[in-house]
């Protein structure tokens, strides 16, 4: 699985400009059963997304298509699962 660490670099205001358009996008691939999580980071400086281990490529074209692109950076982590809470199992899987 992935996990997508965003970064804001823009003021808050322009981020906010984008939300309607941003939560669209990630409704998408939530519901083309690519993303797991996602949410906001507290203090806001950003958000965070789980995505499931597909292709680098597909993730990267996904990513670009995100309209928080113009305010924020991305880290993307891959990560090899192993260990869970029983109610997580299926993150094992992702």
């Amino acid at each position: 699985m992935y996990i997508i660490s965003l970064s804001y670099h823009r003021p808050i205001e322009e981020v906010e400009a984008l939300h309607d358009a941003h939560i669209a996008w990630l409704k998408r691939y939530f519901a083309a059963e690519v993303f797991i999580a996602a949410g906001r980071k507290d203090p806001r400086s950003g958000g965070v997304i789980m995505a499931k281990d597909i292709d680098r490529a597909r993730l990267d074209t996904i990513l670009g298509e995100d309209p928080f692109v113009a305010v924020a950076h991305y880290e993307v982590t891959k990560v090899n699962i192993t260990l869970t809470a029983e109610a997580l199992q299926a993150l094992r899987d992702s």
